[in-house]
């Protein structure tokens, strides 16, 4: 999976522009001075459109060049890491964005609870995802798996399945073009 990628990073940027920063920062309750986990971040596209409104960065991802370029950004610390398995302490982000990376993690079920255990109590996560009920994403889907890249798409509701779990409220939001958003409130 990471070899796509790997591939991709010198030109990613270019090829796949950043979300609206003000529906994220919205959803993701921003600003705030604690910390920021982008998991599954790359080059920071993301990231650096949501630096200013937060007191520190991470961004996480398994591919290296994609991370080489969000280091040259200066914007963030980069930890190369797998969604299972996140060398983060518990309850160590108070924000937590995924964003169009969900459906490339190999068990995303592991990968929401490693990032549930990293939220802090009173933090929020949010996870922005290409829709599969909607033909566009079906078709991104088949692309995706023509060019062999493992990908797994689930709806946001068995999205949001995954994260319902006691001490947490999740909810779900639609564009019913392309996108949806799972949000996952940690009660503090």
């Amino acid at each position: 999976m990471s070899l796509h990628f790997d591939l991709l990073a010198r030109s990613y940027d270019r090829l796949i522009p950043p979300p609206a920063p003000e529906r994220l920062a919205n959803l993701l309750g921003l600003p705030t001075s604690g910390w920021l986990l982008d998991m599954g971040g790359g080059t920071g596209r993301v990231a650096a459109t949501l630096r200013p409104m937060v007191g520190r960065l991470v961004i996480s991802d398994l591919s290296v060049p994609m991370l080489t370029q969000a280091v040259a950004k200066g914007i963030a610390c980069a930890v190369q890491a797998e969604a299972e398995g996140l060398p983060f302490p518990d309850g160590h982000f108070e924000r937590i964005l995924v964003v169009d990376a969900l459906h490339h993690f190999a068990d995303q079920r592991r990968a929401i609870g490693e990032l549930l255990r990293v939220l802090h109590p009173g933090g929020r996560l949010v996870i922005e995802e290409p829709d599969i009920g909607q033909i566009p994403v079906k078709a991104m889907a088949l692309a995706e798996k023509l060019a062999l890249m493992g990908s797994r798409f689930y709806a946001p509701d068995q999205i949001a399945a995954m994260a319902a779990r006691d001490g947490f409220t999740v909810a779900v939001e639609h564009d019913r073009r392309f996108s949806a958003w799972v949000i996952v409130d940690r009660r503090p």
